[in-house]
């Protein structure tokens, strides 16, 4: 199927790894211009490099900013002023009791994870509204819908961005932006990957092991019974991302493997 994406310029926050990343080269594969981001030129570099030795003829270039930060945004968008499809992917997510969960935890979760996409969007909504066309997407979780009492701050932030998303989509009706939240499930990125291989060191079994224990325990609704790629959750995006998606708007879309026990 062709996406129509030859021509689009793609921005996506947090896409050096995992995730972002998987966004990046798929957008890049389906024949858009792609920008990547992430806090540091080493890691920009890289993911540039993965990007340009799967698919030769990518135009793909990045920028190192900290876009958890007003002053990271306002120097990633003085370099980007103007981009088609805005992927609000960045994001951190942390295991910790509520209890230990103080102020600055919250303060920093929320603007990383909710202020981030705000900030993006705000500033690229004129020149979407302006050419009539854009897409704006934000990776949010199916812990926006089942808060995990591991980490609620996390939760919370996901439940925020759909929040923003469905409001920011209201207020373009009649207009050729549209707005759409992706809900993926357990997904074996670079950070779940890293928690999974030092939970199971600790208690002394494998990784196949502390896999299926996760599922029967922490996330026994879905129906997968694996963690989803990333690449399943880059599909999804980079569906939301063409002209072909534009009946849809204001939706939150699921690739959670069934672990949301909603029919709806």
């Amino acid at each position: 199927m062709n996406l129509q994406l030859n021509g689009k310029l793609a921005v996506v926050s947090g896409s050096t790894a995992g995730i972002g990343l998987a966004i990046a080269k798929a957008l890049a594969r389906e024949g858009a211009s792609v920008v990547v981001n992430g806090r540091t030129q080493e890691r920009v570099d890289g993911a540039i490099e993965q990007i340009k030795s799967t698919i030769a003829e990518s135009n793909v270039k990045g920028i190192a900013a900290d876009l958890g930060t007003a002053a990271g945004i306002a120097a990633f968008i003085e370099a980007v002023p103007s981009v088609d499809i805005l992927i609000n992917n960045l994001g951190i997510f942390e295991p910790k009791p509520f209890e230990d969960i103080d102020d600055a935890d919250w303060m920093k979760f929320f603007e990383v994870n909710v202020l981030s996409g705000v900030r993006l969007s705000r500033a690229y909504l004129p020149s979407m509204k302006a050419k009539n066309w854009g897409r704006i997407i934000f990776v949010s979780s199916e812990s926006a819908v089942q808060t995990p009492s591991e980490m609620i701050h996390y939760g919370m932030t996901k439940t925020a961005q759909l929040a923003v998303s469905r409001g920011l989509a209201e207020s373009l009706a009649h207009t050729g932006v549209t707005v759409n939240s992706i809900l993926p499930g357990p997904t074996m990125s670079e950070g779940a990957e890293t928690f999974i291989s030092q939970i199971a060191e600790q208690q002394g079994i494998s990784e196949a092991a502390m896999e299926e224990e996760f599922f029967k325990t922490a996330r026994p609704s879905s129906l997968i019974k694996r963690f989803l790629t990333t690449e399943e959750i880059a599909n999804m995006a980079v569906y939301l991302s063409s002209p072909l998606s534009s009946g849809t708007t204001g939706a939150a879309l699921r690739v959670d493997g069934g672990v949301i026990q909603y029919i709806v």
